[in-house]
């Protein structure tokens, strides 16, 4: 039977907190019955998506028009705006050649499926309203055309449901990614940044992938794994990272066949999953690629600082470098996994290479807290730690909107906005407080929650093939 971590004797900030309500839980404590851990994480995911929910309330009242109420009331969400934005409110589909009135879809295809099937569902829930007459304004004024301010806010709600469906699968995965330890997925549950963030935009759905891609390979999956990677990368860019912290494993421990698997499940996946919208219109397709390599300095990013700071900062100058620094840092997370004395765990490399790629990203959007959550939560499973580290980005998250409404430095002052460049200062050293532990982890394992006798490898390890596989 295996042994089941208990936070309240294990972690000293919960056996701490637990001190409130009578101290940690005794040698001869029955579980419940019907309670299980994994029961109680999603239960808490529940109530942290419901207060998500209502963190919006401000928006979805003034059905999201209320101007810099938006930012004043931190309640922002890019999913009502683009419904007029890009064509749902005619039921355009995102990468349809054809449909050249509204600005192609700049996700990934699997975002663009997402949004349009949740299009359909609002428009079947507000009675199949008549599409003509909004064809026939100017997209700009689409939003004017009767009964579409209403389906916007209700397109929302519809994303949010659904969203939520997702937040719950990728609790469920992290409680069984280690069998011991189901109690780790409590700190996805419970954080802060998923109530915050969590319904910004569309980033639940890759971060679900990934954290089954986690459970799919601790359960001996190569296969599935792959396939969950894929799905990823078609919905976000990073999943595909995750093979970089496989390939150290696979490398290692001499299981190049198992990496190799779980590669071509991911390319496969991926060509199936871009192949509609690749036949269907190539030009919408390929928007994504484009606008990312031809944008520039952006939101939350370090080259914002230094743009605004008075320096050139071109697109080019911030691809070279910022690949550049990515390159860098596999190449010492390679270094790093292959040296150490103990095989370091997938979470643990995995969560090092996708902070390095955020932190020179020429955008740093306050959601994509959400892309590291997953894999910090199985890297460190601490809740002093993580706490630190999501408390950097509650105070960024506070920040951005007082910026984007120009609380904090009106821009007829013609002043760079110092406190934001503070507040993205301070996310980046919250990160780097965790990369810092994270690092110090693998050197001494002993120090790692899950190997605390500095003897035991990656609980996850390469899943042995089956004969005649």
């Amino acid at each position: 039977m295996t042994r089941i971590a208990r936070p309240s004797r294990e972690d000293p900030l919960v056996t701490a907190a637990s001190e409130s309500i009578g101290g940690p839980v005794g040698d001869h404590a029955k579980p419940h019955p019907w309670w299980t851990p994994v029961r109680v994480v999603l239960a808490v995911a529940c109530v942290a998506l419901l207060l998500g929910m209502v963190q919006k309330t401000p928006c979805v009242n003034a059905n999201w028009s209320g101007g810099n109420e938006r930012y004043a009331k931190m309640c922002y969400s890019d999913v009502p705006y683009l419904y007029t934005g890009r064509g749902y409110a005619e039921r355009a589909f995102p990468f349809d050649g054809t449909a050249g009135r509204y600005q192609a879809m700049e996700y990934p295809v699997v975002i663009g499926y997402f949004a349009y099937g949740a299009a359909l569902l609002t428009h079947a829930v507000s009675g199949w309203p008549d599409v003509q007459e909004r064809a026939e304004r100017p997209t700009d004024q689409v939003y004017a055309a009767p009964g579409v301010a209403q389906e916007s806010g209700r397109y929302f709600m519809v994303t949010a449901v659904l969203l939520s469906a997702f937040a719950l699968l990728t609790a469920f995965f992290l409680s069984g990614a280690h069998p011991g330890r189901p109690w780790d997925a409590m700190l996805f549950a419970a954080s802060p940044a998923l109530v915050l963030t969590g319904l910004i935009n569309w980033d639940l759905l890759a971060v679900a992938m990934v954290a089954g891609s986690m459970w799919a390979w601790a359960r001996g999956q190569p296969l599935l794994t792959g396939i969950l990677i894929g799905l990823g990368t078609a919905t976000k860019l990073y999943p595909l990272f995750l093979l970089g912290a496989l390939l150290v494993i696979c490398l290692r421990n001499r299981r190049l066949r198992q990496f190799l698997i779980a590669t071509a499940a991911t390319v496969v996946t991926w060509l199936l999953a871009n192949t509609p919208a690749i036949v269907l219109g190539f030009d919408q397709w390929k928007v994504f690629w484009s606008f990312n390599s031809d944008r520039g300095a952006d939101l939350g990013s370090l080259w914002l600082v230094w743009q605004q700071a008075g320096h050139t900062v071109t697109p080019d100058l911030i691809n070279m470098v910022s690949w550049a620094f990515f390159v860098g840092v596999c190449l010492a997370v390679l270094a790093l996994g292959l040296l150490s004395r103990r095989t370091p765990r997938i979470p643990q490399l995995a969560f090092l290479i996708v902070t390095g790629f955020l932190l020179v990203n020429k955008v740093y959007s306050p959601q994509y807290v959400l892309w590291l959550l997953p894999l910090a939560v199985l890297a460190r499973p601490r809740w002093r730690d993580i706490l630190i580290w999501q408390a950097g980005e509650v105070f960024y998250f506070g920040s951005v909107w007082l910026y984007l409404g120009e609380f904090t430095a009106p821009g007829a002052s013609g002043e760079p906005d110092r406190f934001y460049w503070l507040a993205i200062g301070v996310r980046v050293l919250a990160e780097l407080y965790l990369v810092a532990v994270v690092v110090r982890d693998i050197l001494q394992p002993w120090r790692d929650p899950m190997r605390a006798d500095g003897l035991t490898d990656d609980p996850m390890p390469a899943p042995p093939l089956r004969r005649g596989a």
